[in-house]
């Protein structure tokens, strides 16, 4: 008798398929310590590294701001929103992370400052004995960049052994990023360079080459002959909040468009990389990147749409619209909200529209991929009253839940002919049982290890 049972791996043969690599001993140096970005996000996300025991033991961060603040006041500050951000913690963990937190402070423009860098290095890497991997972290506007690395070079903290992690946006068009990039790439070569996009530590986007090229039954049909559209969304309920005099001189475009959608994009249609290396996959994206066909002037009305977000309510909140937001100009033409159709004049994707779209103050957080493919050719099921078989959706969520569903039909139960839209599911929290690691965590991780692959490259 043959016994016909269902293969279906569990969790834990799951994890065989992992290799996570720890970080090794390293020196890590904030420029904006003190502000929103390394609270919130940057000292959460490096101690759930060291929660995990992926932080060496021979580890320091030196944090740099203009805010006057002594180590502890800055171990405090730590711990108190490694707390609010993390939850339940270890004091003792906790108390021990936060020793190896250093402060100081003074104007980023002054030579002083820098001369105060090197003495702590010196100071601490005796301490600490991290060796010579060390990372400066550029948490701070774009338009310190230049005068940050000058200053780093001058004063004798570049080398060949310094890596560097710049913040988005990079630049404000293509000449200001030419221009940041020519600056910074006078004193890094580009392997020391890690140009940071949060949405790239996210496991779903993580995932989605995995999905693609480690599954022989999605690979065949990912071309223009199963695909008939693929959308993106990045949709916020939020409104400019305390970022009104910085997103004024961005919006949509510039802050989420141009980075995050185009970075997603990259990943859902690029070709196979030679290999899972970093250079291989950026490879990739850079070709597809060069495949997008450009938008011609008299076609703009047709495939972009720009738009600010008015008055109204979320959530049964009032809300104000996006000109009486407060450091908003009265006369602002700055959009809130984009969509765009685009064209990839490529082999696979020729005649596949791609719409992407991103806004605030939209009734409901969702970030998500769909792939729509094309309908069947044929409805057999013409004498059962069934004529417009309804196309499958593939979509990939990524906010607020991260996870994958792919829509199919199927006959409802009964004696008729009855058919229905049914979903397969798969969610990461109920699948794997744990909160989703943060994104900066991934993201610092890879750049404490030299990984560049989930980080974006200047071409």
């Amino acid at each position: 008798m043959i016994n016909m049972q269902k293969i279906q791996p569990s969790v834990e043969q799951q994890v065989i398929l992992c290799a996570e690599i720890p970080a090794p001993p390293c020196a890590v140096v904030v420029f904006g310590a003190s502000g929103d970005l390394v609270r919130r996000k940057l000292l959460p996300s490096i101690f759930q590294i060291y929660m995990q025991d992926l932080l060496d033991k021979k580890f320091y961060l030196l944090g740099c701001g203009r805010t006057e603040l002594s180590d502890e006041d800055f171990r405090q500050v730590a711990r108190q929103t490694i707390r609010e951000s993390v939850g339940d913690v270890s004091e003792k963990a906790l108390k021990s992370f936060a020793e190896k937190l250093y402060y100081t402070n003074g104007d980023y423009a002054d030579t002083a400052l820098y001369e105060r860098i090197k003495a702590r290095l010196v100071e601490l890497g005796k301490k600490h004995q991290v060796g010579d991997n060390l990372i400066f972290y550029l948490a701070v506007p774009p338009v310190l960049y230049t005068t940050i690395v000058n200053h780093l070079d001058s004063d004798g903290l570049a080398g060949s052994h310094v890596k560097l992690i710049v913040e988005k946006p990079f630049g404000r068009d293509l000449n200001s990023a030419a221009e940041l990039n020519e600056n910074i790439d006078h004193f890094f070569n580009e392997s020391q360079v890690y140009r940071i996009d949060h949405y790239l530590g996210k496991e779903t986007i993580q995932n989605i080459l995995m999905f693609r090229f480690a599954n022989t039954i999605f690979e065949p049909v990912w071309n223009r002959n199963f695909i008939d559209s693929i959308q993106v969304t990045i949709a916020e309920t939020l409104g400019v909040e305390h970022r009104g005099s910085f997103y004024d001189k961005t919006g949509a475009l510039r802050d989420i468009f141009q980075n995050h959608m185009l970075a997603i994009l990259t990943l859902i249609a690029m070709e196979p990389p030679a290999s899972f290396e970093a250079d291989h996959i950026r490879d990739e994206k850079v070709k597809l990147l060069r495949s997008i066909r450009p938008f011609k002037t008299g076609e703009l009305k047709d495939v972009l749409v720009r738009g600010q977000y008015g008055p109204g309510r979320i959530n049964g909140q009032k809300v104000p619209a996006y000109r009486s937001e407060p450091g908003i100009d009265p006369q602002s033409r700055t959009e809130t909200y984009v969509a765009a159709k685009l064209f990839i004049d490529s082999w696979r994707w020729k005649g596949v529209p791609f719409y992407l779209r991103t806004g605030k103050r939209l009734s409901r957080k969702d970030t998500e991929i769909n792939i729509i493919f094309k309908k069947v050719p044929h409805s057999m099921f013409v004498s059962s009253g069934i004529e417009d078989l309804p196309a499958n959706i593939l979509t990939l969520q990524i906010q607020p839940e991260e996870g994958i569903s792919l829509s199919f039909q199927a006959k409802r139960p009964g004696s008729k002919m009855c058919m229905g839209t049914l979903n397969m599911n798969f969610c990461y929290k109920d699948v794997f049982g744990v909160s989703l690691p943060e994104a900066y965590q991934r993201l610092l991780l890879d750049c404490m290890i030299g990984d560049q692959t989930l980080f974006t490259r200047y071409d």
